[in-house]
């Protein structure tokens, strides 16, 4: 039996997320489909995070278990040359069996795109969230440390989720601007773990401030009040992206580990 991770980087845009639901499009769906025909035998993957439907990927991670002994590059290169051109398996890897994609993460790093210019651009449409209002970035950033540290987020889950527990450790969280994007800006967040809508709904919560609606110490108090209710709806989907999912460093394979980068082998 053979364990493999998958790095995998993904236009959101026409799936109904990452999770396989019983009808329409996901990437799971489609992903574990063309792993059952490369490989001859049903597949289960088991991913860092679900990402919701529009919300892209650069780097989500999954991983399977195999019986097929096909060496790593081959299956790279023939996964790549099935699926659909929106979906891309940037890295593939052999890794020990007790590997798990989800719980073996240490932190992810996400990052929201906000195009803040007067005249909307098509080319970013699906990749951005068109604000066109005049934004203060100052007000913005000086928010940005209230969502670091260990915090109960519960005035920033999706409404109506129920959960173990709504604290999370955030790492850090940066605002700036997209450098050769004339009004892009790239809200960035690393953190242990996510509710869902979580960074959609600070997004929300601070175009509202960067719009004059909403002052520091208002949402220091939505923030403090755990209360769904009380917070601005959530910025939409399409300008997320999963980043990079992290592992700690003693889960690392040995030397021996076989590893294909299509980066390197192209």
């Amino acid at each position: 039996m053979r364990n493999i991770k998958l790095t995998i980087a993904y236009d959101g845009t026409n799936y109904l997320g990452w999770q396989k639901q019983k009808v329409g499009p996901t990437i799971q769906g489609v992903l574990e489909d063309t792993l059952r025909r490369l490989l001859g035998h049903k597949v289960k993957l088991r991913a860092a995070g679900r990402t919701d439907a529009g919300v892209h990927a650069l780097g989500q991670v999954a991983n399977f278990l195999t019986t097929n002994k096909m060496p790593l590059e081959d299956m790279h290169r023939a996964l790549n040359a099935l699926l659909p051109k929106d979906i891309a398996i940037v890295r593939i890897e052999e890794v020990p069996i007790k590997f798990n994609a989800q719980y073996d993460a240490r932190y992810k790093t996400y990052f929201y795109q906000i195009y803040n210019h007067p005249i909307r651009n098509p080319l970013v449409r699906l990749y951005s969230w068109w604000v066109p209002q005049k934004l203060n970035l100052e007000a913005m950033k000086a928010c940005l440390p209230l969502f670091v540290g260990q915090k109960d987020f519960a005035s920033f889950k999706k409404a109506g989720t129920e959960t173990k527990t709504t604290i999370r450790t955030i790492f850090s969280a940066e605002l700036k601007r997209v450098p050769g994007v004339a009004g892009m800006l790239r809200f960035e967040i690393s953190g242990r773990g996510f509710l869902r809508y979580m960074v959609r709904n600070i997004v929300g919560a601070l175009v509202e401030v960067g719009l004059g609606k909403l002052t520091y110490e208002e949402l220091a108090n939505i923030l403090e009040a755990k209360d769904r209710a009380l917070a601005p709806p959530p910025a939409p989907p399409q300008g997320l992206f999963l980043k990079e999912v992290i592992y700690e460093t003693k889960r690392r394979v040995s030397r021996e580990r076989k590893t294909s980068n299509q980066s390197q082998t192209a």
